[in-house]
């Protein structure tokens, strides 16, 4: 796991903050405490990893009005909510909006851990899909519109020929161009140039 990624506990309730700060501490994990909505959302931005252990019903934002906010920012975190018995069908339109887990307090310890580390695998597995994503689009940065279009013709698995036929170029330019794609993208065969370009999804 990603060791950079860090467990987010907004919590206007300072004895619960601390709590889960030591309770995380006790597997290596490391946690930052916010005592609102709006502290954490000084320093969030796109791109952050981790997860957010986030109170439901909070003094001034709630956790469903700071989840919305993020949303709209694009910052993207596991979201697991800590609600009381009365905050549910608020728990329930926050998993709506995204959320991946909530407990009830007072909650079991272990549970919550399980949730955590289980969140933050799913965090760190997502950065490294979001990296690939952008590695393998700027592999295919430099594509002329020829080549694109070629490009295009090879994920439709059709051969030199066809395309030639269908471009009104000879097979041979075909050839040259499909070279100049491989050598630009770095890929080592058809198969692997495939992946990248299905790597890369709508992002080029």
């Amino acid at each position: 796991m990603n060791s950079r990624v860090v467990v987010h506990v907004v919590d206007d309730d300072e004895a619960i903050r601390e709590g889960l700060c030591a309770l995380l501490s006790t597997v290596s994990v490391e946690a930052r405490a916010y005592a609102t909505a709006g502290d954490f959302l000084d320093i969030a931005t796109p791109g952050m990893t981790g997860c957010l252990v986030l109170d439901v019903r909070m003094p001034g934002m709630s956790g469903l009005e700071l989840q919305q906010i993020l949303n709209e920012r694009g910052i993207h975190l596991p979201v697991i909510l800590i609600s009381g018995h009365g905050d549910v069908p608020m728990a329930v339109r926050a998993m709506k909006a995204g959320a991946v887990d909530f407990l009830l307090k007072p909650f079991n310890e272990q549970d919550l851990l399980d949730r955590v580390l289980a969140a933050l695998s799913s965090s760190d597995q997502e950065s490294r899909r979001s990296q690939a994503m952008k590695d393998a689009s700027a592999r295919f940065a430099a594509l002329t519109p020829r080549e694109w279009e070629i490009m295009g013709r090879i994920m439709e698995c059709q051969h030199s020929k066809g395309i030639a036929f269908e471009l009104n170029i000879s097979e041979k330019t075909v050839d040259v161009h499909r070279f100049n794609i491989m050598r630009k993208t770095g890929a080592r065969n058809l198969s692997e140039l495939v992946q990248l370009r299905l790597m890369a999804g709508d992002a080029v």
